[in-house]
């Protein structure tokens, strides 16, 4: 792990565990889940931006039609779909990591999650962006000690 990342992911840390614990057995069962979790949304995710990029391309034109025009008007969909993908691959990533109970899957969590943040505060989702950003972190850092 990159020494920056290290460092993010530290600094982080420490804010988190101010948080109120979740009990050890509400962690066991989250971190037995985790995996499943990933790779159910990381289909899904990847489904829905694909889904959401060909609508978008299809939908362009009448868009442009009917007066929209530029990034700021249309493009924010296909920012958020393309975002969407990218945290879905890193969640499919994730999965045989986070199987195995291994700290790059961790990793690969904390980084889709992050890549979910960036594209919602993106996309103009600013307190919905940070809101699920929050408790996804959260959870994360509830779990991290479980990964090696």
């Amino acid at each position: 792990m990159a020494k920056e990342s290290k460092g993010l992911i530290d600094t982080m840390e420490e804010f988190f565990k101010k948080a109120p614990a979740i009990p050890a057995n509400g962690r066991e069962t989250l971190v037995k889940f985790t995996p499943w979790i990933a790779l159910i949304f990381g289909i899904l995710g990847i489904l829905g931006g694909v889904a959401g990029l060909g609508l978008l391309t299809v939908f362009a034109p009448f868009a442009v039609l009917s007066g929209a025009s530029g990034v700021n008007s249309y493009g924010g969909g296909f920012i958020a779909a393309a975002v969407l993908i990218v945290g879905s691959v890193l969640l499919l990533l994730a999965y045989p990591g986070t199987k195995a109970r291994k700290f790059s899957g961790w990793n690969m969590l904390f980084w889709s999650q992050m890549v979910h943040l960036v594209g919602s505060l993106l996309s103009g989702s600013i307190v919905g962006g940070i809101i699920g950003a929050l408790i996804g972190f959260y959870l994360l850092f509830q779990i991290k000690s479980y990964y090696k």
